[in-house]
């Protein structure tokens, strides 16, 4: 805060410097856009969203990592509990929190999945304010890591030098260099990538040579060319989503999955309405199918035979509920 500056001062400062991000650094991140999304959840869950932050609080472990499925501190499940309790507004404990996210430090002994995980908790907790971190060459240092994993055809691979680049690994490579405020090297080349991986139907698959389109791998695609400007590519992929949902509710992973479930549900919900796509067709099947996933514990299951809950697929019941509020 500038001292002595007015409210309206203040506003245009925020203005300005969010401008300036995007920039110098491209397209909003896609963190964020993830948050906005899932903010809106608590309206459709009333008082049960108090069920849900206290669900999260309750797996973070005493080092400050949330748990994933086996109990362990892990920085993936950490990512999707600090979105969540984001997402809810929910006060974050910043200790031992700060201290467990240091202790990666430069991300040296981490395979690709959780280097870009790091990224991403090391700018929630730079939006925090949260100083546990050194302030040197870290992100020039995380971004060559991430860098190592680029693929021949320009896109990335969670193996380090492959030939080719999968969805996944683009969505991921995006996000964290978004978070580490870099800009992607070369990003006609990563988007040129990605067109490789288009299948017929106008929708994309993870990899080649697989024939078929995914919808989790589509909502990926979408996200990155949509981010790197190249949304035009991403208009007929939007219907082809909306093609995926089950007559009982829900996104099915794939035209040949015989069940939806949560991940795809919420990947796809974010995508079309991203794309300013209504989701009224399906508004009503999806909250029934997302309701059948909830638990009075706070949490929500991945899919009706998922016995177990975890933070990962309570920000995607999150996700999901945000993009069918009104």
């Amino acid at each position: 805060m500038v001292p002595g500056s007015s409210g309206r001062e203040r506003s245009f400062l925020v203005t300005a410097l969010s401008l300036l991000r995007r920039f110098l650094f491209g397209a909003r991140p896609l963190r964020l856009e993830l948050i906005d999304a899932a903010r809106k959840a608590p309206g459709l869950l009333g008082d049960s969203a108090s069920l849900v932050r206290d669900f999260i609080l309750g797996r973070q472990n005493p080092d400050g990592g949330f748990r994933d499925r086996d109990g362990r501190s892990d920085l993936y499940y950490t990512v999707f509990g600090l979105q969540s309790l984001l997402s809810l507004q929910a006060p974050i404990p910043a200790e031992p929190l700060g201290a467990f996210i240091a202790s990666f430090g430069d991300g040296e002994n981490l395979d690709f999945v959780h280097l870009c995980c790091l990224a991403r908790c090391r700018a929630i907790l730079r939006d925090m304010h949260v100083n546990h971190l050194t302030k040197t060459s870290f992100s020039d240092v995380l971004a060559s890591r991430i860098e190592r994993h680029r693929a021949s055809d320009g896109g990335y691979h969670p193996s380090p030098a492959s030939s080719q680049g999968t969805a996944y690994a683009a969505f991921l490579a995006l996000g964290a260099y978004q978070d580490l405020e870099i800009k992607v090297p070369d990003s006609a080349q990563f988007a040129r990538s990605l067109r490789l991986l288009a299948t017929p139907d106008g929708a994309w698959a993870n990899e080649i040579p697989a024939k078929i389109a995914s919808t989790n791998s589509t909502a990926a695609a979408m996200a990155v060319l949509g981010s790197l400007g190249y949304r035009t590519d991403c208009l007929q992929a939007g219907r082809w989503l909306l093609a995926q949902a089950h007559p009982l509710g829900g996104f099915r992973a794939s035209p040949l999955a015989p069940a939806p479930d949560l991940l795809s549900t919420a990947t796809t919900l974010h995508a079309i309405t991203r794309l300013g796509i209504s989701v009224e067709s399906v508004r009503e099947p999806c909250l029934d199918f997302i309701d059948t996933l909830w638990s009075n514990e706070g949490g929500f299951h991945g899919h009706w035979h998922d016995d177990l809950l975890d933070v990962e697929y309570t920000f995607y019941g999150l996700l999901a509920l945000g993009c069918l509020a009104r």
